[in-house]
């Protein structure tokens, strides 16, 4: 919930500060701007290099084991991956487009488990590469000059594409993100160059709970049992090439 109050105070800033540009951007409109009809262009093709930390948010559910055990799981630290896209802009009207970004994400997630009472503890590293399928509505203001801020929101269906192997915590490979960004831009001589960052919420629980992979070691089963839920959340830092 944090998170998403401190996005929604981004957003809110940033359309703010849109107003702002939109007003200089009347009296400024008359400078030299480079590449000055790209924006009217009805479709528009580039691609995206960039960034991006994925995390798990873990519910448990109080489960005791036989044996008097308590698990509880952990994402303490983030670590970077990387993700490239492709990029189809179609023009909707003045200041929204309709954006398609096909791509993949390579990353991977270290999760932590501690039994309450004895202080055991078990670790487990989940790699993953993401087929993703973006869809974002992209508001930008007006022009100031060579400058054009904006925000997004849209949906994106991942794929786990990644090998499976038998661990404590086996993940679903299809999830659907809940996302919201902002970015900004930048008009050079021959090319749009767009940075942005993005806010993905997962919307599934992603828990596998079938794992007939571990009746010869049934004793691991007890960390998914000690789970209500898991969804996973992404932030992403993206270079666009336009």
């Amino acid at each position: 919930m944090k998170t998403i109050r401190l996005t929604l105070v981004l957003i809110v800033s940033i359309f703010a500060v849109m107003n702002g540009v939109d007003a200089k951007a009347a009296r400024l409109n008359d400078k030299l701007n480079n590449r000055p009809y790209a924006d009217l262009r009805r479709w528009h093709l580039g691609f995206s290099i960039g960034l991006h930390t994925q995390d798990i948010t873990f519910t448990h559910n109080g489960f005791v084991t036989p044996e008097g055990e308590s698990w509880f799981m952990d994402q303490p630290a983030f670590s970077p991956g990387f993700c490239v896209n492709g990029l189809v802009d179609l023009r909707l009207s003045t200041y929204f487009n309709l954006r398609f970004s096909p791509g993949m994400y390579f990353g991977n997630r270290d999760i932590k488990m501690i039994e309450a009472t004895t202080g055991a503890k078990e670790s487990q590293n989940v790699k993953s590469a993401y087929v993703v399928a973006p869809i974002d509505l992209k508001f930008s203001s007006l022009r100031l000059r060579n400058v054009r801020p904006y925000v997004t929101g849209g949906v994106m269906p991942t794929f786990d594409v990644s090998k499976r192997r038998s661990d404590f915590l086996k993940f679903n490979t299809a999830d659907v993100y809940l996302t919201v960004g902002f970015g900004c831009d930048f008009y050079l001589p021959y090319f749009k160059f767009i940075p942005e960052v993005k806010f993905c919420f997962g919307l599934t629980d992603i828990l596998d709970r079938n794992r007939p992979d571990l009746e010869d070691n049934p004793d691991m089963l007890k960390m998914t049992q000690s789970l209500k839920k898991a969804t996973s959340q992404m932030v992403v830092f993206t270079f666009y090439f336009e």
